[in-house]
């Protein structure tokens, strides 16, 4: 049997760690000597009764990460006015439809986080994924072009997932 190294004995998840401990220090708006000791605490204490519960995160590559979060914060940010405009304009400009986004890969974490985004992007609802398919089903407020909104969501979305878990994509995934 493997045994585990003292810092993962004591520090299994880190980076939960270190986001317990800052958020105490933040909640207190102190970094009185007393405030420190106890963030440390929490810092330790609450990784370790939540460890058993928290699923090991794959290795990531970062870049592509850093990329993609402020490309759908930028989506967002601008969808939002798209969606005002539209909604607020004249009906007539609408063109909602179904479609449906071939996927790449079976990677479980890299389609339930493009569902994820597509969701949370304004204008667009995933309304499923469909595995053994192979897609999403979207709903688009507006879509004039399906094939266009399509290779959009693939390049913009989809292929910086890819990358980020390393995803095998193809039929030998």
């Amino acid at each position: 049997m493997k045994r585990k190294s003292l810092l993962i004995r004591w520090l299994p998840h880190p980076f939960v760690s270190v986001l317990c401990g800052l958020i105490w220090l933040m909640l207190n708006h102190s970094i009185a000597l007393s405030e420190v000791i106890t963030a440390c605490l929490i810092a330790i204490i609450i990784p370790k009764l939540s460890a058993p519960f928290i699923a090991r995160t794959p290795n990531i590559q970062w870049q592509p990460s850093i990329y993609l979060f402020f490309t759908v914060l930028w989506d967002i940010v601008v969808s939002n006015f798209v969606v005002a405009k539209l909604v607020l304009g004249p009906k007539k400009n609408l063109e909602p439809k179904w479609f449906r986004i071939p996927l790449e890969t079976k990677h479980e974490q890299v389609n339930s986080l493009l569902a994820m985004i597509i969701t949370t992007t304004p204008g667009t609802v995933s309304a499923g994924i469909d595995q053994a398919r192979g897609d999403i089903l979207v709903h688009a407020l507006n879509a004039k072009d399906p094939d266009a909104e399509i290779k959009l969501i693939k390049q913009r979305y989809e292929q910086p997932l890819i990358q980020i878990f390393s995803a095998k994509t193809g039929v030998n995934q």
